[in-house]
């Protein structure tokens, strides 16, 4: 069954014996108005140093034709989480992304057609997960450090592209969330394959702060925090080879 479409009739049966049974045989919680919960989910990648962020394309009003990121209204039987993996997979074909809830979204007139809370989740995924030319588009910051707030997207060609209800203020909080953790959680190995070269990582973290770092800095400290360890092998160049690491884990950056 759809968890969009399920009927009303979820209270869970009553046990002989429950203190609260006569209360709860009698209560009707159509005396209260209820708000709609929805999930949306700032899906984001890395490519050379720019953030990008996977959206969809509303088929229908409100906001008909505009980019929203992948949401859906939380079903009946099913937890936010679980809304949000739907989401992901029926609208990107993504399974078993690295996902972690951001922040409860609930302006009175955030959605017009009903008062509507978004619980808002990040999840961040590899370059080669995505397909950049169709439905990822470049994410503009127009604000330093950790000052938050909405930010642009881009197309492929460098166009802004306006986006639905209030989804440029939810990649802006995802932004400012990944710079708060990046340097104190390994949140950055998750946008990156099993291996890959210490610029590679470099370019991730760059992407992330929307500032350039310097090579030779950023390797020792990687390297000293013990979060990435030589796997032995290279990739083919056609100087000089780069070294390949993997993830190993370790406290910070």
């Amino acid at each position: 069954m759809d968890p969009d479409r399920e009927p009303l009739s979820t209270r869970p049966a009553l046990r002989e014996g429950d203190p609260d049974a006569e209360f709860l045989a009698g209560y009707d919680p159509s005396r209260y108005p209820h708000p709609s919960v929805a999930v949306d989910v700032v899906l984001l990648t890395v490519v050379d140093r720019d953030l990008w962020v996977v959206l969809t394309r509303r088929a229908e009003p409100p906001a008909e034709g505009r980019l929203t990121l992948p949401g859906a209204f939380v079903g009946l039987h099913e937890t936010p989480e679980q809304a949000a993996q739907r989401a992901l997979l029926t609208k990107t074909g993504l399974r078993d992304v690295f996902t972690e809830q951001l922040y409860t979204f609930g302006a009175i007139d955030r959605d017009p057609r009903t008062r509507v809370i978004s619980i808002a989740y990040y999840a961040l995924i590899a370059r080669d997960q995505v397909v950049i030319d169709g439905g990822a588009f470049r994410v503009r910051v127009p604000w330093s450090g950790e000052t938050g707030g909405p930010v642009q997207v881009l197309d492929v060609a460098g166009t802004p592209k306006p986006l639905a209800f209030d989804h440029a203020e939810i990649i802006g909080a995802a932004v400012k969330r990944l710079r708060a953790k990046l340097w104190y959680a390994p949140v950055g190995f998750e946008l990156l394959p099993p291996e890959f070269t210490l610029f590679d990582l470099q370019k991730v973290y760059e992407a992330v702060t929307g500032a350039p770092l310097d090579r030779d800095m950023f390797r020792k400290r990687i390297l000293r925090s013990g979060l990435a360890t030589a796997t032995g092998t290279t990739r083919a160049a056609a100087y000089r080879a780069p070294g390949l690491y993997r993830f190993t884990g370790g406290a910070g950056a």
